[in-house]
């Protein structure tokens, strides 16, 4: 039975892994889709892939650290769909890496307008429409860097994240009342464009991998499917949550 049948999600970071593939699974279980990220192509070839199975899509490109876009990326699904159900703020950045003593001002802000103000100003306008439609889902990404425990030189990624579970949190409790739920997704290492790029050899994929319960890092569709669940009615009595999907390396590193 299709989980999403007549909701409309809404997805940014959309143009390729845990974004894309979930942006593809909501669309598989009936959800009709907004999905939002800075490539334009890869969000047209996105579209063309739901559309083409007989799912409902749009897209508008972007850059998540600015109000008007976030704005528009909800009036689009109100504009289309006539309404928003779901909204999974995805988009991310490893951000400036390196000796915390050697971080740039720019690159700690660049790291947290992503990661932190760019979802908080996506849940602002979701928030603000779920409550006319009487609730929703609000999903962020954040990791288990800075939750379970961290690694050197990623300060402003770690705190970034870690902020997101804060807001996780400060919003459940605020717009529980009204019906929307509220939760982050915690993966682990997942074979991504950032995963490869921030392990650009086979002795650090094998060192991160091996760092896992589960000695492997996860695919973009395993962390859709835990979205699903916290998009979906399945997960309807769960809010606040920081929902670890890390292939068990926090049990195994801690």
């Amino acid at each position: 039975m299709a989980r999403l049948q007549n909701k409309v999600a809404l997805i940014t970071g959309a143009s390729s892994g845990i974004g894309r593939a979930t942006a593809k699974l909501f669309a598989a279980e009936g959800a009709k889709v907004v999905v939002g990220a800075r490539r334009q192509a890869e969000l047209d070839s996105l579209v063309a892939e739901i559309t083409g199975g007989g799912g409902q899509a749009v897209a508008l490109a972007g850059d998540v650290q600015h109000e008007d876009y976030n704005q528009a990326l909800v009036a689009l699904a109100v504009e289309r769909f006539g309404r928003l159900d779901i909204a999974f703020n995805n988009a991310g950045t490893l951000g400036e890496a390196g000796p915390s003593t050697e971080v740039s001002e720019a690159g700690w802000a660049n790291t947290l307008a992503i990661n932190l103000t760019g979802p908080f100003l996506g849940a602002k306008h979701q928030i603000g429409q779920m409550v006319k439609n009487g609730g929703g889902s609000v999903i962020f990404t954040s990791t288990f860097v800075g939750y379970t425990f961290s690694f050197p030189g990623l300060a402003a990624y770690s705190a970034s994240k870690s902020g997101l579970i804060g807001l996780t949190q400060a919003l459940a409790a605020e717009f529980g009342p009204q019906g929307v739920r509220v939760n982050a997704v915690l993966p682990g290492a997942v074979e991504t464009e950032m995963y490869h790029a921030a392990n650009d050899t086979a002795e650090k994929r094998d060192w991160l991998n091996n760092a896992h319960a589960l000695r492997r890092a996860g695919q973009p569709a395993e962390l859709a499917r835990a979205v699903l669940y916290l998009a979906s009615d399945d997960s309807s009595f769960v809010t606040g949550t920081a929902q670890l999907v890390d292939g068990g390396i926090s049990i195994t590193r801690s």
